[in-house]
């Protein structure tokens, strides 16, 4: 299969550079800074899993000439959905399957009003990756996770056809028949843990070993819960006790992306995780006082960033 990747940072960087690996026919849609730092160094891996090195990674522009791709692969920010959809919608053909990768939920409605229910699939990912200042993909944990599927379950012919192309990658490439359920369960984890560590500006474990840390974390819990059933969201029964349970089982020194963000100076993906669920608490008059404070603490800072 013809695979784009939207970007090479941390995630498209890393999961593209394994597909790459295996010898999938990979491209890269980049800006021009990234493709000269490409072409001078090539796409490189560290990983936990085994370090990796393409000289010479296949990469386009925004506007290049290129034939329609079988699946592209979007990882970016919220923020830059919109450039995204945009830089993508002339490599988008009448079989181009979408495999989306941000946090949260709201992304698939833009990507569903944009190119049609019918082209978009459901995708996450788990795993803590950065890009560091030389272009370098560094990853450092055992977990590097994609899971994929068909927003109805079912096991399609072009959906059996991607799994074969992901198959056999040295990362763990998961077909989902229930990916909903488990985007929705990812968005409650990522709400969790952006907002508490960004709230606290402290890694889990110092927030954990606090009592009022864990009535934080179990508040917000309930208020992201209620809200997400409120939406129809297709939650499991015991899903407060397993998000609990993973929030004290992470590492100690474990940070979120957005608080990682926050430390860098960067924007935040605040509106798209914690605004878009305040939003529907405040039509349907739901009370989300913790998830309240978390969204201030983001938009504050964000205000302040000049």
């Amino acid at each position: 299969m013809k695979i784009l990747i939207v970007g090479a940072g941390a995630i498209g960087g890393y999961f593209g550079g394994r597909l790459l690996e295996k010898g999938e026919d990979v491209t890269f849609l980049v800006r021009e800074k990234r493709r000269q730092q490409l072409r001078d160094n090539g796409l490189i891996v560290e990983s936990v899993h085994g370090n990796m090195h393409n000289a010479e990674p296949k990469t386009i522009l925004a506007g290049e000439n290129a034939e329609p791709f079988d699946v592209i692969l979007v990882s970016t920010k919220s923020y830059h959905l919109a450039g995204a959809m945009e830089s993508i919608r002339p490599y988008v053909g009448t079989e181009t399957l979408i495999l989306p990768l941000l946090n949260g939920i709201a992304h698939l409605d833009a990507l569903t009003e944009e190119f049609g229910a019918e082209k978009v699939l459901g995708g996450l990912c788990f795993i803590e990756t950065t890009l560091d200042e030389n272009g370098r993909v560094i990853q450092t944990s055992p977990i590097h996770d994609l899971v994929f599927g068909e927003r109805n379950g079912e096991k399609t012919e072009r959906i059996m056809k991607l799994q074969a192309a992901f198959e056999d990658t040295n990362a763990n490439f998961r077909l989902s028949e229930n990916i909903e359920q488990e985007m929705w369960h990812k968005y409650l984890f990522i709400t969790s843990l952006s907002g508490i560590t960004s709230l606290f500006r402290s890694p889990i474990g110092p927030i954990r070993e606090q009592p009022q840390g864990m009535e934080t974390i179990k508040n917000l819990l309930h208020e992201t819960i209620n809200i997400m059933k409120s939406l129809d969201a297709p939650l499991a029964e015991q899903v407060l006790e397993a998000t609990l349970a993973r929030m004290n089982e992470i590492g100690y020194s474990m940070k979120s992306s957005l608080q990682r963000d926050m430390e860098k100076s960067l924007p935040t993906e605040g509106d798209h995780l914690f605004g878009y669920l305040l939003e529907t608490a405040i039509k349907l008059g739901l009370l989300a006082p913790t998830l309240s404070v978390i969204y201030a603490n983001a938009k504050i800072y964000e205000s302040n960033l000049g």
